[in-house]
């Protein structure tokens, strides 16, 4: 004989399900992070944790309301399925009757908002499989199943991210390496974000034309410095992809060795600006086809 559906417990199980979600998904975004490019300012963790632990408690309402919207209902429409039907259609019609359920707000939200139909359809997809998660885990009607769906989702969220670091440290999961340059790949135009630019030819010579930035040795009072005119450059490859570097000397700029970062398609060269401890990198990319 089956349990009374408690669907208070069901509200509290889905709900838990939604935070831990939210948990999994910013495990993976960090691991991921670790793969792809630094960003042109070095993200503050310690300032993103506070906001994260901060934002707890929005995390749990939005999590509870959404279980008392779509989840509750849900659950309760497929325990009147299966009392007409069969016990074994509440597992399979959950997820259909999440879907239908989301359907008209997505598909409202987006008309109105004239949205594209494939991002349309790719959140509607996300979402309905995040909340038929919820639901399918909270429809069993046992003893302890609170406890179980804290402990393995706790057990799930702690080892990504246990594993995934280990992948990182051992080469399983591709961990983020500068592209290996040298000296045919320096030749050419490399231009900032404001059009500014350093033209390096093979015979050892570079024009810079308004190459900006600041120097980790300026005050940060100082306007921020340019540079122009012709002088010399040579690659030095380094002991590793992170210790390469261009030195670029040219009359009246003085300015540290340029480190090399972004991709193998799209490679950079860079500089730490704004202070020691500021984390901002001054990047110049490679002009596409220019020689």
């Amino acid at each position: 004989m089956h349990q009374k559906r408690s669907y208070g417990r069901v509200l509290v199980v889905s709900t838990l399900v939604g935070c831990l979600e939210v948990a999994l998904t910013v495990v993976v975004v960090l691991l991921y992070v670790q793969t792809q490019p630094p960003p042109d300012e070095a993200p503050d963790y310690v300032e993103i944790g506070g906001t994260l632990v901060g934002l707890t408690p929005l995390i749990g309402f939005i999590s509870f309301l959404l279980s008392l919207v779509f989840v509750l209902p849900a659950v309760a429409l497929a325990d009147l399925l299966g009392r007409l039907i069969g016990r074994n259609a509440a597992w399979w019609s959950a997820p259909l009757i999440v879907a239908a359920l989301l359907s008209p707000l997505v598909f409202g939200v987006a008309a109105y908002n004239d949205a594209q139909t494939r991002g349309t359809l790719l959140f509607w997809a996300s979402a309905t499989a995040s909340l038929s998660l919820g639901a399918l885990i909270a429809l069993p009607r046992r003893e302890g199943l609170l406890g179980r769906v804290a402990l393995w989702g706790t057990a799930v969220v702690a080892g990504t991210g246990l594993f995934g670091a280990l992948g990182l440290a051992v080469g399983l999961l591709p961990a983020y390496e500068p592209p290996r340059i040298g000296p045919e790949t320096m030749t050419g135009s490399w231009i900032d974000h404001t059009g500014n630019t350093l033209v390096f030819t093979p015979d050892g010579r570079v024009t810079a034309s308004g190459v900006g930035g600041r120097s980790s040795f300026d005050h940060p009072g100082d306007p921020a410095p340019s540079c122009s005119g012709s002088g010399s450059w040579v690659y030095e490859a380094g002991r590793d992809v992170w210790t390469q570097r261009v030195r670029v000397d040219v009359p009246g700029c003085v300015r540290p060795a340029w480190s090399v970062g972004g991709t193998a398609r799209e490679p950079r060269i860079q500089q730490r600006v704004g202070g020691p401890d500021s984390g901002e990198l001054y990047k110049l990319r490679k002009v596409s086809g220019g020689s």
